[in-house]
């Protein structure tokens, strides 16, 4: 449905020389349509056991007050937008997304579920896979045949590496769906307390990110993305854990959550030395920005500095002269310090032991020297980041970034979802960095081309193939290997 005169973000695509790929445009699935696949999938008990299940009825139904009693964080609500009904359409049908797409200038677009961002708080095995092998059907289906223009995200279930794995097989090989989204962590009851009260179920839980401190070995599925080539976007958020736990506010929620839950997978799958273990592997953290992840690779720099195998030493108890210590307490000590000399004397290294005695931190990912962590870190992870997002210029800062580093951030839309009032001017507001001479051009075509071309191409370099964008991605991957 192409309008008359062109859209401001039409006009910049014009100008151009290089494509524009959205790392993640979401689009909204029809309700109806989704519960018979489901239906044909796990028959219509699973319909039922799908739409009534607890965690549905406690985000969805609670008052206030019954929020209050349990102690329930507010999940969204009006998440998608109603006034534009051309837009609320648009993100439900593909076939009037793919009349529009240069309307709001976009060559070629991923695409990511609704409803399937929060099939990982699924706690029923059953029916967490069987909602995710419908919804992936549905998305083939319906998808399917505007592949040439956008391709959507299949839903992969994460609670074990064998049921990822099993869905991984799946929609590859079965449904010839080339991206994935898992949520980046799942929730797990803490054993000691469901044990002494059945009753907790739902409410001592711990969060697993599939890498530090995860009952599973999650190696076979890292191995697997690298094996199909599927490429995997982490959508998890952090709504309702920690501090976002607010009973009646949604934006004290909503601020900074899929930050916190990127960062905590990011740090998870550096730290248990999956980007060590796993050179080619690759995942994009998204709809957080990118600010927090420099954040995140400087502070494993300066803490390597500070704390690495040996520099921890400085902290060891056994490098302390006590003898000194003893000696300066005893000189300089006066008021109530002098009355407890004795005391503080013993009590100086109280309680310091690093866990299993081993103080280094670092070991599983095998950092010796600080330009490690930029290998370790910044081929590996790619960062959604939406239009307006002022802090997307910092990925380019190579003044700022550790060893001049420059992080992958890609354009990543949110178009369908309640961030976006106008499909039409996502690509104009990220354009804006480029005006106001925050990014160069060259950044500008990173953002927007080059980066989620290294992401989704390099894992499977016929990601591209048969869509718009096939010949410029070609000649990106290529140049990219010189």
């Amino acid at each position: 449905m192409p309008r008359a005169t062109l859209s401001h973000s039409a006009k910049i695509r014009a100008k151009l020389n290089h494509p524009v790929v959205d790392s993640d445009g979401h689009l909204f699935e029809l309700m109806p349509v989704f519960l018979d696949y489901l239906k044909d999938v796990g028959g219509g008990d699973m319909v039922k056991r799908y739409t009534g299940r607890a965690e549905m009825r406690r985000f969805a139904s609670l008052s206030f007050a019954e929020r209050m009693d349990e102690g329930a964080a507010l999940y969204p609500w009006w998440v998608i937008p109603t006034r534009n009904t051309l837009d609320r359409a648009t993100a439900s049908l593909p076939k009037l997304l793919n009349a529009r797409m240069d309307e709001m200038g976009l060559d070629f677009c991923v695409l990511y579920p609704t409803i399937g961002t929060d099939f990982h708080e699924i706690r029923d095995a059953e029916v967490r896979q069987a909602a995710c092998r419908a919804l992936n059907r549905y998305l083939a289906d319906l998808y399917g045949p505007y592949s040439y223009r956008m391709t959507p995200a299949a839903a992969i279930p994460m609670h074990t590496p064998q049921e990822a794995i099993a869905e991984m097989e799946f929609v590859t090989k079965k449904l010839k769906l080339k991206a994935a989204m898992i949520g980046g962590w799942v929730r797990r009851p803490i054993p000691k307390p469901h044990r002494e009260n059945s009753k907790l179920d739902g409410y001592a839980d711990d969060v697993d990110t599939f890498g530090v401190d995860s009952p599973y070995d999650y190696d076979p599925v890292w191995a697997k993305s690298i094996e199909l080539g599927l490429a995997f976007g982490a959508h998890g958020g952090g709504m309702g854990i920690g501090f976002r736990r607010s009973r009646w506010n949604y934006m004290f929620n909503h601020i900074g959550h899929f930050a916190e839950g990127g960062q905590a997978f990011c740090k998870s799958l550096f730290f248990s030395g999956v980007t060590r273990r796993f050179p080619k592997f690759k995942v994009a953290l998204l709809e957080c920005g990118v600010g927090w992840g420099s954040d995140v690779y400087a502070g494993i720099v300066s803490r390597w500095k500070k704390r690495n195998a040996k520099a921890v030493h400085n902290m060891d108890p056994a490098m302390l002269d006590r003898e000194r210590y003893v000696d300066l307490l005893a000189r300089y000590a006066e008021g109530r310090i002098a009355d407890r000399l004795e005391d503080i004397s013993a009590s100086i290294t109280r309680g310091q032991t690093p866990p299993d005695g081993n103080p280094d931190d670092w070991s599983r990912c095998n950092v010796r020297r600080a330009e490690d962590i930029r290998d370790l870190f910044i081929p590996h992870f790619y960062f959604g980041c939406e239009a307006d997002d002022a802090m997307n210029s910092i990925a380019f800062n190579t003044k700022v970034n550790p060893f001049g580093a420059r992080l992958n951030a890609m354009l990543s839309s949110d178009i369908g979802h309640w961030d976006v009032p106008d499909m039409r001017e996502v690509l104009a507001e990220a354009w804006e960095l480029v005006e106001d001479d925050h990014i160069t051009e060259r950044d500008f075509r990173d953002f927007v081309f080059g980066n989620p071309v290294g992401l989704y191409g390099s894992l499977n370099p016929d990601f591209f193939k048969g869509t718009i964008v096939e010949k410029a991605a070609a000649k990106q991957l290529a140049s990219s290997r010189r």
